[in-house]
């Protein structure tokens, strides 16, 4: 981090002209270990797909069969976030943590060409391996969306009756995040990002961040897919309802993840603990990914060093959550969407501030004076 601080220095530009894009090389440079950095390429976006009890409680407008077929959008390539990760050359994955309705067998497919039908075969989740083919660099292929079935259950419980998950079905969603982010940096991915799909998710989400923060639930609950007033009202109870009946404990993170969280959540914790491990930056999306993040971080708070604030989502609850991280998001577009498609915004913002290092000129080599 010295030597990249010191690098900066020299470039030829006035010194802090970058703003916040020279402070972000530098903690990627003390992440790898190496000044400068290498390019966070090729970049790998991990979609956890999962449903959720709490469903019942009305929070959402949209019936929960849509996880299950925007699954099916992903594999076909027609989503918003296929689109941005062609734009930017990222592979995708999408893992499917907890599911509660049966997936598509045959997605209607944007190119007929385009799919390989064993990339859509599930893949067994064996405790060691979760893909054999991890080294194979079809992993990455932008081309090519790729399906892992790694179900823990159909869904969560409802967060206001019972815990969401025992302790041994969050553990198994961490894991599983942790053993995707070890197949994607094994077969090489230089970045990850987080994506996420499940219908009242935001929910949930809402809750752990109140949990991991102390904040009132009217600051960390949003309107989700847009939601009428009466909705809002109802889904801001049920975060209190939650609270009160399972009184979270931030020094306990699984038990949290298994008392109010999703298993998209905790598979999400687990990858970014699993890419923190490995030295290998992270890139956050929107407020699923920074309640993650939370989780991420009281396990780990080392962790911390790994995660880059892709943008601010819409919700509220991100805002919150990355205060308490103590991250500073790259771009804020008023997105609310998820997937990870404000990730994928602000790759090319991370891949820039690295660049910059590896080839802008010195005042020494350009011949140019300093002031």
């Amino acid at each position: 981090m010295a030597a990249a601080r010191e690098l900066q220095g020299r470039l030829t530009k006035p010194a802090g002209s970058l703003g916040a894009l020279e402070e972000l090389s530098v903690r990627l440079a003390g992440l790898a270990g190496v000044c400068p950095p290498p390019l966070p390429e090729p970049a790998a976006v991990a979609i956890f797909a999962g449903d959720h009890g709490v469903h019942a409680q009305g929070v959402s407008p949209w019936p929960q069969e849509v996880t299950a077929q925007m699954i099916g959008n992903f594999l076909a390539g027609g989503a918003v976030v296929n689109a941005f990760a062609r734009q930017a050359g990222a592979s995708v994955t999408v893992v499917d943590v907890g599911v509660a309705t049966p997936l598509p067998t045959e997605p209607a497919v944007l190119d007929p060409a385009a799919l390989d039908p064993a990339v859509l075969a599930p893949t067994a989740l064996d405790p060691a391996v979760l893909d054999p083919t991890a080294a194979d660099p079809a992993v990455l292929d932008p081309a090519v969306p790729r399906l892992v079935v790694a179900s823990v259950r159909r869904g969560t419980r409802d967060l206001t009756v019972t815990a969401a998950l025992t302790r041994d079905e969050a553990l198994a969603a961490v894991q599983t995040g942790i053993r995707i982010a070890d197949e994607l940096i094994d077969a090489g991915a230089g970045i990850l990002l987080t994506g996420d799909m499940g219908i009242g998710n935001t929910t949930p989400a809402a809750v752990l961040i109140a949990a991991f923060t102390g904040a009132d639930p009217l600051d960390t609950t949003g309107r989700g897919t847009g939601v009428d007033d009466p909705t809002y009202a109802r889904k801001v109870a049920v975060v209190r309802a939650a609270l009160a009946r399972h009184t979270p404990d931030p020094a306990d993170p699984l038990g949290v993840l298994a008392a109010v969280g999703g298993l998209e959540h905790a598979a999400l914790a687990g990858l970014i603990l699993g890419a923190a491990a490995r030295r290998t930056p992270v890139l956050l999306d929107g407020v699923i990914a920074v309640s993650a993040a939370l989780a991420a971080a009281a396990f780990a708070p080392a962790a911390v060093g790994a995660m880059v604030a892709g943008h601010r989502s819409a919700e509220p609850g991100a805002t919150v959550a990355l205060r308490h991280l103590g991250l500073d998001p790259l771009i804020d577009l008023g997105l609310r969407l998820g997937e990870g498609t404000g990730a994928l915004l602000a790759l090319p913002v991370v891949t820039g501030a690295v660049r910059v290092l590896h080839e802008v000129a010195t005042f020494d080599s350009a011949g140019v004076a300093e002031k």
